[in-house]
């Protein structure tokens, strides 16, 4: 497959525009449903998440099934030439099933049984869930699988949390006992046993990590968060049984999501895993634009990260299924997005891989703890404010835009992201418990890319490194033999390879490496690190690089040269004057390693020199200053060029050679000025 070659994730060969729809909480209002299905096609809207939440009115009581308000919603959709994506509805369950069977309520880490209430408040191990979330399940495929509206199964809603009842303890040692091949003795070797005699003798005596109980086994810890990522993977796989059988040519999804504040990949489980039981990758995207403590470029930096994130997880476009059109009710401050940021920032989205823009909302509640949440349509039921003609701009441009859909991003970049070596190193008692920041960090090292308008992925330590002409590699803290065999071959065979301070520390049981770094990491790199020195906050020191001077923080490695050269020294402390950042040949490629943090300056001019003499472009030749992000998609034919302007003042750009404007049609070459929040999308013929 060619490198530029379109992949349609759904049977829509357009971009999706609409939302997360939930008409049963109105069914006693048939002028609001009305009312809607006229917002939708004045909106420009086209698709639908329906059934989300709905459980309690599509089976009131157990075994009793109302379907006929779903079979008009489906039909109401259609005939307005709209889409419907359907969800099954196990991420909110009915009161009448946690009072007839207990057994389905999580129970937490203290050991204390929870009540009815929330959301993604079930057990993900109870038979009985399992059964009834199948048997529904079934019934919706049985009844919609034929649909011509039908366009995409939304498996559940935003899967997270654990639950520590007697049936996970169970299956969690049964876990266990697959991982280390029934061998006691292999688990405790791994978990290290002996430390403060937490030695077994007996599956039996095995439990999840708690506060009342063991907490701080590192090796329980890592293990007892795969299992709970395998054993949702497990109860998402048990939902699509009767989707995948009745349903075979609908694609299904579930929906990612991302820590909201610093804007970093949601820790709770490993989406790497996940990734593989799904056909479409789709996030829920909530950016706290406008805040007090970032510049808009910087959050938008970090937008585009998780976005290269999600893509690459498929190598392929993703969908946005859940946004705000305006603000959220759940953020510290719920700032309403300024005149210009929703188009920007959806733009944003379809510029990185996204072949949709979709909300939560479309119509706010009347009630309960999401009525002040944003959404399409407000209380006013009006078409003429403020946020519903913005959200109308959106749809008109969307539909301008598919010829995009489908186009990928390819890259020479990329940036290995780990969930596992991020929560090993979380918990790790060591170095600054405040200033570990690993996916803050590659988001740093992303930044010096994506200021330069060159594309990333973003990408997990099981897919293939070859592809790319450089392999950045931060804070790898766990590592495993396996791993790092894949980063010698790649290096090999000519790859280029940045590893930083905090790196290859441990195995994937979370056991140090004996005798130093691993002997196949100090051949590639031709150095070793002997020490790892953390920072106060108030502590500074400073590394000469190429006659400049730059601010190092947080952390600095002390490091035995052996065949690599010296790129950067050390400016103060014991070890001033040693090195700092070295460089290395092996084999036919290159290695560097940053035994600092250092300050934005330094890796953007780090960077800038591996980007000219590893010949690396920019996604298109358009000129431009700070603030201004330009990023493009990929057809056989033609690329499509977005600029964005994430500042709040005018900012010229440049288009150094013709290209088409894809909203307006017109011929645009030289010098143009993009007002604050203005985007231009354009296409260059190849």
């Amino acid at each position: 497959m060619s490198k530029h070659e379109r992949t349609y994730t759904t049977k829509a060969d357009f971009m999706l525009h609409g939302g997360d729809y939930n008409p049963d909480q109105w069914l006693d209002r048939p002028d609001i449903l009305a009312d809607d299905i006229k917002l939708m096609q004045l909106s420009h809207s086209n698709a639908f998440s329906v059934g989300i939440f709905a459980w309690s009115t599509l089976e009131p009581e157990e075994g009793v099934y109302n379907f006929e308000w779903l079979d008009k919603v489906f039909d109401d959709i259609h005939g307005i030439g709209g889409r419907v994506i359907l969800a099954t509805p196990s991420g909110a369950r009915p009161a009448w099933m946690s009072q007839k069977y207990p057994e389905v309520l999580r129970v937490n880490s203290s050991r204390v049984k929870q009540l009815q209430g929330g959301r993604h408040n079930h057990c993900f191990t109870s038979k009985v869930y399992r059964d009834k979330t199948q048997q529904l399940n079934r019934l919706l495929a049985e009844r919609y699988g034929k649909h011509p509206a039908l366009l995409m199964w939304h498996i559940s809603n935003e899967y997270g949390g654990e639950c520590h009842c007697d049936s996970c303890q169970t299956a969690f040692r049964n876990w266990l006992k697959e991982k280390y091949n029934h061998d006691l003795k292999a688990l405790n070797d791994a978990w290290w046993g002996p430390f403060w005699s937490h030695t077994f003798n007996d599956w039996s005596q095995i439990e999840s990590p708690s506060p009342i109980g063991e907490s701080m086994v590192h090796g329980l810890n890592l293990d007892w968060k795969r299992f709970v990522t395998d054993q949702t993977i497990s109860f998402f796989e048990n939902e699509i049984v009767p989707i995948k059988e009745l349903t075979p040519d609908i694609p299904v999804t579930t929906n990612f999501m991302a820590d909201t504040h610093d804007l970093i990949p949601f820790q709770g489980l490993d989406y790497s895993k996940f990734a593989e039981k799904l056909d479409v990758i789709s996030w829920d995207a909530y950016p706290a634009w406008h805040n007090d403590w970032e510049k808009t470029a910087d959050l938008a930096m970090k937008v585009g990260f998780i976005d290269d994130l999600y893509r690459s997880l498929k190598q392929q476009p993703f969908l946005l299924l859940e946004s705000t059109p305006s603000g959220v009710n759940w953020h510290q401050v719920n700032k309403a997005k300024r005149p210009g940021m929703h188009l920007l920032s959806s733009m944003q989205m379809v510029a990185h891989g996204s072949d949709s823009v979709m909300y939560f909302q479309w119509r706010k509640s009347r009630g309960s703890s999401e009525k002040f949440h944003g959404a399409v349509v407000d209380h006013d039921n009006s078409a003429e404010n403020r946020v519903f003609k913005e959200v109308t701009k959106v749809g008109e441009t969307l539909e301008k835009l598919s010829e995009v859909v489908g186009t990928n991003r390819p890259s020479d970049v990329a940036i290995l992201y780990d969930w596992e070596s991020n929560w090993a190193l979380n918990d790790a008692q060591g170095f600054g418990m405040d200033s570990k920041c690993y996916p803050q960090t590659l988001q740093e090292h992303y930044r010096a890319f994506w200021e330069r308008d060159i594309p990333v992925d973003v990408i997990t330590k099981e897919q293939d490194f070859s592809q790319y002409k450089l392999l950045i590699v931060p804070m790898l803290y766990l590592v495993s033999e396996e791993t790092i065999s894949r980063l010698k071959s790649f290096v090999g065979e000519g790859g280029t390879l940045v590893m930083t301070y905090i790196s290859g520390l441990v195995n994937e049981h979370d056991l140090t490496y004996l005798g130093g770094w691993h002997q196949d990491l100090q051949e590639i790199f031709g150095m070793r690190p002997l020490e790892s020195d953390t920072y106060y906050p108030n502590d500074k020191n400073a590394v000469s690089y190429r006659n400049q001077s730059y601010e190092l923080k947080d952390y600095a490695t002390i490091i035995e040269l052996n065949t690599a050269a010296v790129e950067g020294v050390y400016e103060e402390d014991f070890y001033s004057g040693t090195p700092a950042v070295t460089s290395h040949k092996y084999g036919n490629g290159h290695t560097y390693y940053i035994g600092g943090r250092m300050e934005d300056e330094f890796q953007r001019d780090f960077y800038n020199g591996l980007i000219e003499r590893l010949q690396i472009e920019s996604a298109a030749d358009v000129k431009h200053g700070k603030g201004v992000s330009v990023q493009a998609r990929k057809s056989p034919e033609s690329d499509y060029i977005f600029v964005m302007n994430f500042t709040e003042e005018q900012q010229p750009v440049t288009f150094e050679s013709q290209v088409r404007d894809l909203l307006t049609g017109e011929e645009i070459s030289g010098e143009l000025t993009l007002e604050k929040y203005e985007v231009r999308i354009v296409e260059k013929k190849r």
